[in-house]
Order: C-alpha cells, then structure tokens, then sequence
C-alpha cells in the first residue's frame, strides 16, 4: 500500500528530527497536528542536505550533494522517490505549493559550504538568504496552509527569524566552525581578533532581525502560532546567554542550554500561551 509507504516515510523524517534537534522536535510537537508531519518533512530534507556537507568528509561532497538535488526533483516530479526523506518532502512541496525557487535557493547555499571558507557581505547575505530565510518561506507555506495572500503578507517576518536563529547558530558555532571546517560567515568578525566589540555589533544585528519575525509570529494562524512562538523563546534564551558570554569563552566552547533548562523553557512558554500573555 503507497499509503504504508507514505506513512513510513514522514516518520522516518520524525525520527530524524528528534535524533538531530531537541528543541525543534519539541516546537514541531506544539503545532497542529495537520502539519507536524509537513514540518518534519521540511527538516528532514534541509538536515539531510546539511549533513552532505558538513560531516561527510571521507566522501565525495561534491557528487553527493548533485545526486541528492537530482534525486529531489525528480521525486517532486514523480511523485515519489525510494528515499523515505525526499518522499516525506516531495508531499510537502506538492501539497502545499512550496516554490520551486526557494528549494534552488537553498540548495546554492549548500552547494556554497562545499567551497567558501570567507563570506564578503554579499555573500553572507545570500548564505543567510538560502540557508535559513527561504527554509523559513517553506515553513511559512505550511502555516498558511498554501494560502498565496497571507505567506505574502507574513513573508518577510518569517525571513527575519529565519535568520535570526541561523546568525545565533554561527555565534554558537564559532569554535566548531572556524577551527574544524575552516569557515567565518560573519564578515564584520576578525577570527583571529574576535573580540566583544565585535560580538556586540552582531548580536545588535540579531536582536533586530529577532523583533521583526515576533511581530510575524503574532499574526500567524492558531494552529502554527505557539509551536513557533516555542522555538522563538528558546532560541530567545540561547541568545541571551550567549549575550551573557564573552567573546573568548565562544571561541573555546559551544554554548548550550541544557535539555532540562529547554523543558522547563518551554513549561513557561506554555503557560503563557494558556493565559493568553504572548
């Protein structure tokens, strides 16, 4: 039965989010429940993709990211693909229209890790652009349920955060970035001088970003409000303590909020959300 085989397919992109993101398998349970698989479906493929390039290092990088973009539209295509996550997905971009464009657009960014090691402005813009602000844009085609008037009307809210939690991801990331894969996205940070003044001057960029996707949030449908307002906050909290954090002490450890911190992060999320304070 197709529908066995579609079935095993959204969770096997399930299983793949909660095995590489506590915190966003714990939004994603947050959202109604006609759309949490569409959401998994969208993780699982953007995860995928980024693993091609960031661990697969005894293998041709290269090569396999072109066979998995083949293999995506060709599923999009078909209908189908043998690939549970590109199954998963290819129902998700055909149900609710997800533009061809936004999955070219991120595919690039991915294709740009295999050999950028320094981004200029522009660069870092269309990095951001392609690896989190057009995965944003697909989430958004979900929460809107295909509805053209409204994903225009919230789209650049949704980009903001998108980029948001990428930008903290880099900050998180600095040391595992700079020093294992030889890579410094933010153009303004001199690596070998990274100091708080120039970690300020990022976090000012992200606190903007962060105001203008929670005033998206706020207008989003019932059914996908909270489960995002719930990855907002923690990646809310993430921010701040790594705003708590000298510049130095970034660049020896990963900063990290503790999964019994997250559960209770998310405890208080929801009791704000059931006293209509959000």
């Amino acid at each position: 039965m197709k529908a066995l085989f579609d079935e095993t397919s959204f969770k096997t992109s399930k299983l793949t989010t909660r095995a590489y993101s506590t915190s966003f398998s714990l939004g994603t349970r947050f959202l109604g429940a006609s759309i949490q698989d569409a959401i998994y479906g969208i993780y699982g493929f953007v995860r995928f993709a980024d693993e091609i390039v960031d661990t697969f290092h005894d293998y041709d990088k290269q090569r396999l990211l072109e066979k998995f973009k083949r293999d995506t539209y060709e599923a999009i295509e078909d209908g189908i693909s043998l690939n549970p996550i590109l199954n998963s997905f290819q129902h998700v971009v055909r149900e609710f229209k997800i533009d061809h464009e936004l999955i070219d657009t991120f595919l690039e960014s991915m294709e740009m890790d295999l050999n950028k090691s320094e981004y200029n402005q522009q660069g870092y813009e269309k990095y951001i652009l392609g690896s989190a602000e057009v995965v944003g844009l697909m989430c958004l085609k979900v929460f809107v349920h295909g509805n053209e008037s409204e994903y225009q009307r919230l789209q650049y809210a949704a980009m903001r955060l998108g980029a948001a939690f990428q930008k903290i991801n880099f900050l998180r990331d600095l040391k595992a970035d700079f020093e294992g894969m030889g890579r410094s996205y933010f153009p303004s940070a001199d690596m070998d001088n990274f100091d708080d003044e120039q970690k300020k001057k990022i976090e000012e960029e992200i606190a903007i970003d962060f105001a203008e996707g929670y005033a998206g949030i706020l207008e989003l449908p019932k059914s996908s409000r909270f489960g995002v307002y719930m990855a907002y906050i923690y990646f809310y909290q993430l921010f701040k303590k790594i705003q708590r954090t000298h510049a130095a002490r970034i660049l020896e450890e990963r900063i990290r909020i503790p999964d019994p911190q997250k559960y209770g992060i998310f405890l208080e999320s929801y009791i704000k959300h059931s006293l209509n304070l959000l």
